[in-house]
Formats: C-alpha cells, structure tokens, sequence
C-alpha cells in the first residue's frame, strides 16, 4: 500500500499550491526524519527551515522549457 502526500491529495496541475500545503508536506517529511532518527531536538530549526525552502522553491519555480 502506498501513502499519498499532502500535496497529490491536494493539488492538480497547473493549480497554484497554498502555505498550508506546503507546510504540511514540509511537516510530514520533518515527521519521517524524525521516525527515522534522522533529525534531533538541536537541528530541528535548521533542517526544517530547510525542507520547508526546498519544497516551496520546487512548487513556485517555473518548468523548464525545451
């Protein structure tokens, strides 16, 4: 069994995708490197800050053109 996320169960193409979407994928993917023991009390900030900017850089960027 596969888990959507956020933002397939959300957002179809060419549809702006909202903060609140882009902050619970950033949260859901916090989540799993928390599970994962990945992420620590002491570099939460940095990493979240992190994943937050990637996914909304991704989202707000224009496809590339051919």
């Amino acid at each position: 069994m596969t888990q959507k996320t956020v933002a397939q169960d959300q957002v179809s193409p060419g549809k702006p995708v909202s903060e609140e979407s882009i902050l619970k994928t950033a949260k859901e993917v916090v989540v799993k490197f928390i599970e994962v023991g990945r992420l620590t009390p002491s570099n939460f900030d940095e990493t979240f800050r992190g994943v937050y900017k990637s996914i909304r850089d991704s989202v707000h960027s224009r496809p590339e053109q051919d």
